[in-house]
């Protein structure tokens, strides 16, 4: 999903008219598509770490305690 919105992103900035578009310095867009990157990333880490807990043996109840949530709501987010 983030790969798509990232080629959307740069095509539109592909078609800017650079004569009707005053430039400005892109340092906080970048910021913010860097931060969503990691948001990304730390997101299908905490998946994959909790389905290598899920297959290791590793209960809901255990789970959600390291989530600092309920074992149902861990359940409900990262269960089949």
């Amino acid at each position: 999903m983030a790969t798509t919105n990232i080629n959307e992103v740069e095509n539109m900035l592909d078609n800017l008219d650079p004569s009707t578009v005053k430039a400005r310095d892109a340092v906080h867009f970048r910021r913010i598509i860097a931060a969503q990157d990691g948001v990304a990333r730390a997101d299908r880490e905490l998946h994959d770490a909790v389905r290598a807990a899920r297959e290791a043996g590793d209960s809901w109840l255990s789970i959600g305690m390291a989530l600092g949530v309920t074992k149902q709501a861990a359940q409900k987010r990262f269960g089949r």
